[in-house]
């Protein structure tokens, strides 16, 4: 399998981001029940993940994607204008970020994962030997 680079991250990230964890949002609990586990085609997902230094919702270190669910603050545009900036900075990293709203968790669950099935898809066709464990969702 090929080696993938180490991403940096704040220490003192790490206590706020299992906090998080602890008291996760209806939509993040929603989405890890199909994230959780390898049981999205063998790619683990990690909840709550410090990356640089901001905490992404869910992070896969073999796919090198964070999905972020935005709830109501983030039709603000202060919010909105610091996920620009995170954004950019994770892709500077490249890390990838797939965005979907809680209401999209909510109300069109099928779409929010056919986005992640084509990154997944898109990422194994440029990607030599991806790990194939739990490869059958």
């Amino acid at each position: 399998m090929k080696k993938r680079k180490l991403i940096p991250y704040d220490k003192n990230l790490k206590e706020l981001a299992k906090n998080l964890r602890n008291n996760s949002t209806k939509s993040e609990i929603y989405l890890w029940r199909i994230l959780k586990n390898k049981q999205f085609y063998g790619y683990k997902f990690i909840r709550q993940r410090p990356i640089d230094k901001y905490i992404v919702d869910f992070y896969c270190p073999e796919l090198m994607l964070a999905i972020e669910l935005d709830g109501y603050s983030h039709q603000l545009v202060e919010v909105q204008e610091k996920d620009l900036i995170k954004e950019k900075r994770l892709n500077e990293l490249n890390v990838a970020i797939l965005r979907f709203s809680d209401f999209q968790v909510f109300n069109d669950i099928e779409n929010v994962i056919r986005k992640i099935e084509f990154y997944i898809f898109e990422f194994e066709k440029h990607t030599p030997n991806p790990s194939q464990e739990g490869k059958e969702r």
